[in-house]
């Protein structure tokens, strides 16, 4: 049974307990951890910082002929818009529409802060696709702050992504979903808590048996469900339209009236908003697996992020053509609350058209974060078994079976709120990371090659902001939980000091780690490292 498991081929256990699988290359290099070094002058460069380091190709396959098991390139740009499209019009525009009107105080407001968070999301994302063509690894912000600042910053982002970030986004969306499934089937008053946590995990577990069968399953299942909820957004918009054409548009007609929010209101109000923009840097943990990713990561971010904030700008009004500003705060389902009032009999449609969507921005937010488990144990951040790959369906099994389960108790133990607000602040701390590690890049590897090169205001401008964002709510209303996410975030040094930078490992790990090797049916990929 471990001969089955196990890639046929001779296996090299390192001081720090992983295993890795060697081989000989064609031609090419072995490096020391059992990755395959490049050859030709043209496919390696030298780190500008010094080291001597030769980095890997950028447009890599991920894979040589005598690879035992890989991740494969399966990802068009019509995938790639979906991955985008259907993560980002997930639940967050079903649930912060009204978390920006009580923020705010202001419908004009409001509605500038969504246009301005989707300018944002898409300044954001275009830098990202010059971080993300110049590495195709997968990964994100741990591949790219590995490239700018080293393994201690990336091992802190995957520590912190992988226990908080990503599950709690997970946890939140399959809350949203269940809130939206429930309520189908309640009129008389609010979903029972117990019922709706046992629906979210219920979705947990679907979307987990999906992305664990089959690759092609999975983004199968993402081009069907992002189909179906543009047409969700389309009847929002078509009801809207009605409406206004009515003459309903006295909500619209003062939309400036009253106080201007102070600054830390605005910050906290762009956390909501930006919330429901979440998922535009989502193509960047797959670029393994997205065919010719230099032409299709920028192309599938240009077409799909102005997608969502048309989309956004035009459901926003269409709802207050429909509700005032104080019907949509009062409204614990401000797309179930509009149905009602245009659909008629077929109000049933709109909680349906909810839960399609959420379920699969949900399926999108599980499919990227196992990639990120993927990358990071690969080069030894995180248990080694993480990194390893199902022998026959090639999907990161074990990834998505942890990130899984951490979502699952943010589920039992958590509110939607109290999430988005710790997920927003910590997750704007790295987005300005990765800003900076594209500035930094500029002049330390000034000859990488850039198949694709935003100019350097972008990139600027983000970090800019990223900083406001992350400094004004503490100042503004100073909260504890601030603190202790950044406490949380450095806490990850404890581990890694001893596990990582010293390569200490228990010497029980082997032992787990083959056991989870051989109940999963899921073995080392050949390339082990990105970094040497």
């Amino acid at each position: 049974m471990y001969q089955h498991v196990l890639p046929n081929n001779t296996d090299h256990i390192h001081a720090n307990g992983h295993n890795v699988p060697t081989k000989a290359a064609n031609n090419g290099t072995m490096c020391a951890n059992g990755s395959l070094g490049a050859e030709g002058p043209e496919a390696t460069e030298t780190d500008s910082s010094g080291t001597g380091r030769m980095r890997k190709p950028l447009e890599r396959n991920g894979s040589t002929q005598n690879d035992a098991v890989h991740l494969e390139r399966r990802l068009g740009l019509f995938s790639g818009v979906a991955l985008i499209v259907g993560t980002m019009i997930g639940s967050g525009i079903f649930v912060s529409p009204s978390g920006l009107l009580v923020r705010t105080g202001s419908v004009g407001v409001s509605f500038v802060i969504w246009l301005a968070c989707g300018v944002l999301s898409l300044l954001g994302a275009l830098a990202y696709a010059e971080l993300g063509t110049m590495n195709t690894s997968s990964g994100a912000e741990w591949a790219y702050f590995m490239d700018a600042y080293g393994p201690a910053p990336a091992f802190l982002f995957s520590w912190v992504s992988t226990l908080v970030l990503k599950p709690s986004q997970m946890a939140i969306i399959c809350l949203s979903f269940a809130q939206y499934a429930v309520e189908a089937f309640v009129t008389e008053c609010d979903p029972p808590r117990g019922v709706v946590k046992m629906v979210a995990l219920v979705a947990i577990v679907m979307i987990l048996f999906v992305n664990c069968y089959s690759v092609n399953l999975g983004m199968a299942v993402q081009n069907v469900f992002t189909a179906a909820k543009l047409v969700a957004v389309v009847i929002v918009i078509c009801g809207g339209a009605w409406k206004l054409m009515q003459g309903n548009t006295q909500h619209l007609s003062n939309a400036f009236n009253g106080p201007m929010p102070n600054v830390g209101a605005i910050a906290t109000a762009f956390y909501t908003g930006l919330w429901a923009y979440d998922g535009w840097n989502n193509l960047n943990y797959v670029t393994e697996e997205i065919q010719n990713p230099s032409k299709n990561l920028p192309r599938s971010i240009i077409i799909g992020i102005p997608l969502v904030t048309l989309c956004y700008a035009l459901i926003n009004i269409s709802y207050l053509a429909a509700m005032s500003p104080q019907e949509m705060i009062e409204s614990e389902a401000v797309a179930v609350t509009f149905g009602n009032r245009i659909l008629g009999a077929m109000a049933w449609l709109m909680p349906l058209s909810v839960t399609i969507s959420t379920f699969g921005s949900a399926n999108g937010t599980l499919f990227a974060a196992g990639r990120l488990c993927f990358a990071a144990s690969r080069e030894g951040h995180l248990l080694d078994i993480l990194s390893y790959v199902h022998v026959r369906r090639l999907t990161p099994a074990p990834g998505l079976i942890f990130h899984s389960l951490i979502a699952s108790a943010m589920v039992l133990h958590g509110t939607i709120d109290s999430l988005i607000d710790f997920f927003s602040f910590t997750a704007w701390i790295f987005y300005g990371g990765a800003m900076l590690a594209l500035i930094v890049m500029r002049y330390t590897k000034p000859n990488y090659p850039r198949p694709y090169k935003v100019p350097i205001i972008i990139p600027v401008v983000v970090l800019v902001i990223s900083i406001y964002l992350v400094a004004a709510p503490i100042f503004e209303t100073p909260r504890i939980e601030y603190l202790y996410a950044l406490l949380f975030i450095f806490a990850g040094l404890i581990f890694y000091v001893p596990f990582v930078k010293l390569g200490m490992t228990p010497r029980f790990m082997n032992k787990v780690t083959l056991f989870f090797q051989l109940l999963l049916e899921v073995v080392p990929t050949s390339s082990m490292a990105m970094f040497e």
